[in-house]
């Protein structure tokens, strides 16, 4: 498994800016096509980022007129992602990986005044692939406690225990960093769009963007 290493996005200089400024602003948030568009787009730059670190094998391929060497996944990864919000950004780094296998998780807050947040994870939904010895890449937009995260890791090994483990954000919090390094030890990658501020009182990223569920696919009761 891999020892962790962390890319960010947004300590580069690229068109990608744009994109994580168009997530932020109010006047853009409101048009969700180009809401989930953009965690798509952002989605497929950290693909690409992650993809320079798998393992390749060399293959040939026959074309019309002769061979051509190429080199090729010697793995395909396991895409898991955390409903709802996570859909877009599941199918940029899908768009990359499109022979990869797909898996969900449907997850969500619950309040719980016993517990030191004022809230604890549930998960009601999965459907996951075998992830014996395959790479795993989990896929959720916000990383804000990195609790639904942890929890997700852990639920997952009974899958399988995965050769190499992936997570990949739009929006992280130092805190929930932390809790990832501290639960997790070193043996997972991060991939992030941006790192903010902090989380305040409620769990929530500072500045943040808001509900990425929300923005892309309308309110819940």
């Amino acid at each position: 498994m891999t020892q962790h290493s962390q890319f960010v996005l947004s300590e580069t200089a690229s068109v990608a800016h744009q994109f994580l400024a168009d997530l932020r602003q109010p006047e853009v948030q409101s048009d969700r096509m180009r809401f989930r568009r953009n965690l798509e787009r952002i989605g497929e730059i950290l693909a690409y980022e992650l993809s320079k670190v798998l393992s390749y094998e060399s293959s040939q391929i026959e074309t019309p007129l002769g061979t051509a060497q190429a080199s090729l996944l010697k793995q395909q990864p396991v895409l898991v992602s955390v409903l709802r919000a996570g859909l877009p950004l599941h199918q940029g780094v899908l768009n990359y990986f499109d022979l990869a296998d797909n898996g969900f998780v449907g997850a969500y807050r619950q309040v719980d005044q016993t517990a030191d947040s004022g809230f604890t994870i549930q998960f009601d939904y999965e459907s996951i692939p075998d992830l014996q010895n395959r790479p795993l890449i989990l896929i959720d937009p916000m990383l804000a406690s990195g609790r639904t995260l942890v929890k997700a890791v852990k639920q997952l090994k009974r899958y399988g225990n995965p050769s190499q483990v992936h997570i990949v954000s739009v929006i992280a919090a130092p805190e929930g960093i932390t809790n990832l390094k501290n639960e997790l030890g070193e043996n997972f990658s991060l991939w992030l769009g941006a790192i903010d501020d902090h989380l305040n009182e409620k769990s929530y990223i500072v500045p943040g963007l808001g509900d990425a569920g929300d923005l892309a696919f309308g309110l819940k009761k």
